[in-house]
């Protein structure tokens, strides 16, 4: 398969690597948005870049009928005009704040876990932690929004805040960026006679780029708006 890697940071770098392992090939690399000259003979495109040039990136694909799989985030107010973009070129397109399998195992713990404790949600105060390099420019992370907007879905608390303190509605979430962690998260639910607490923690920056390639292989020759839900089929 050829891919098309948007974003050549350490990130796009990973994703190389991988694809390579994987026995792909890679027929356009760089930091600057394509063309369609520039994506002749891609078969998928991975984009990881910043929050200011993903949209242009992903409609650029859309446009050139180059399915594409995203996993840049903060710049998700653009998502519903996306998805008609999506739907315009009758197109495919797959996103996640997160793209290492275990991640998208925990989404799905942390929303079943949500989904359980609901019936007593104002019995706890949910809190959730992400970690991150210094070069992580939106806080807080897609990741650790993601988890929130589950809580939130299963009617467990109605809001998120950022490093402040919370309320009873509200999930708190604490953004701290330290030299050198890929991504922690920590999801932890805290009643008066206990705690339940789930934590994902990744060594490198591998299980994201080889989430990301195995998006891509599944997305080909596919039309339509995805997840890794249903790559994963959770």
């Amino acid at each position: 398969m050829n891919i098309a890697i948007i974003g050549y940071g350490k990130m796009g770098k990973y994703v190389e690597k991988i694809a390579k392992i994987r026995n792909h090939q890679i027929s356009f690399f760089s930091n600057e948005s394509p063309n369609s000259m520039s994506l002749t003979n891609t078969d998928v495109a991975i984009e990881f870049t910043q929050p200011d040039s993903a949209f242009n990136n992903i409609k650029i694909c859309l446009e050139n009928n180059i399915p594409i799989v995203c996993g840049t985030t903060g710049w998700l107010e653009k998502f519903p005009l996306v998805k008609d973009i999506c739907k315009k070129n009758n197109g495919a397109f797959l996103y996640s704040s997160n793209f290492s399998i275990g991640m998208n195992i925990f989404f799905e713990i942390n929303h079943q876990l949500s989904k359980f404790l609901s019936t007593y949600a104002t019995d706890y105060e949910v809190k959730i932690e992400e970690i991150h390099h210094k070069e992580k420019i939106d806080k807080p992370s897609g990741t650790a929004i993601s988890l929130a907007k589950d809580i939130i879905n299963n009617k467990m608390k109605t809001t998120w805040i950022l490093d402040k303190k919370d309320t009873k509605d509200q999930i708190l979430i604490i953004s701290k960026r330290l030299e050198k962690i890929p991504g922690t998260h920590t999801v932890t639910y805290k009643s008066i006679i206990e705690d339940i607490e789930i934590q994902h923690k990744a060594h490198s920056r591998d299980g994201f780029a080889l989430g990301a390639i195995i998006a891509a292989e599944w997305i080909k020759n596919k039309k339509g708006f995805f997840s890794m839900k249903d790559v994963l089929k959770i």
